[in-house]
């Protein structure tokens, strides 16, 4: 069967067209420095590292989805002199919608030794149409409990309850504080290995808000030898 991963000229040409980060686009202000926490939990191996991750974007908006794993996979792939990273948009045969049975043949497709899936956690916002900001304040977004300790996300994010996760809305306009979580499977059993939180703030636009965030996972993932 015919790889679906794309080709790095071919992944270049997508990033031109990245715009959303799970629901967020239009970032505004000024980009400070993002802050990244990394943990191993209680009983999972150091020292191990990973030739082939499958990327995964966990929000049921396909086109924010595919965006932000296109650009946390050109990060990867710009840390690691080995480590292959590829796209689940670009891997699945059905994108939408997000389940364990897709990402369970991509895993297989592509021979994955890892899954690196991301969610928004919660942001500050504030909706913009027409070009002009909503003048009644912010608003705030958190996803469904907190993140993966709630029990809402399953094994590589893949949602619980799917009824809610179809229904949540999509973030028009970001702006103060971004965060996401990320956690990295092995495939093998499979079982958790690694947790990141990531923390932006003060975003500038929307590809600077996916560098914002995305960077800092990849070299993080490098530094601490995940990647190679």
């Amino acid at each position: 069967m015919q790889s679906l991963a794309f080709t790095h000229r071919q992944t270049r040409a997508r990033l031109a067209t990245i715009s959303l980060l799970l629901g967020a686009v239009g970032l505004a202000g000024c980009t400070s420095q993002p802050t990244v926490r990394g943990t191993w939990p209680e009983g999972s191996t150091r020292g191990q590292s990973f030739e082939r991750i499958l990327v995964v974007g966990v929000s049921p908006h396909v086109n924010e989805r595919c965006a932000f794993e296109r650009f946390l996979v050109s990060r990867i792939q710009s840390e690691s002199r080995t480590t292959v990273a590829i796209a689940s948009c670009d891997a699945v045969a059905t994108k939408n919608p997000l389940t364990r049975e897709s990402i369970d043949a991509a895993v297989e497709l592509h021979q994955a030794d890892a899954v690196l899936a991301t969610i928004l956690v919660s942001s500050d916002w504030g909706a913009e149409e027409g070009g002009s900001r909503d003048t009644r304040g912010g608003a705030y977004y958190k996803a469904t409990g907190t993140g993966w300790a709630s029990g809402y996300y399953g094994v590589y994010g893949i949602p619980v309850v799917y009824g809610t996760f179809q229904t949540a809305d999509a973030v028009t306009t970001l702006q103060g504080e971004v965060q996401v979580e990320t956690r990295l499977f092995e495939t093998r059993g499979p079982s958790l290995v690694y947790t990141l939180e990531t923390t932006a703030q003060q975003l500038e636009t929307r590809d600077s808000g996916l560098a914002a965030l995305t960077t800092p996972i990849a070299k993080r993932l490098h530094r601490d030898g995940l990647i190679r």
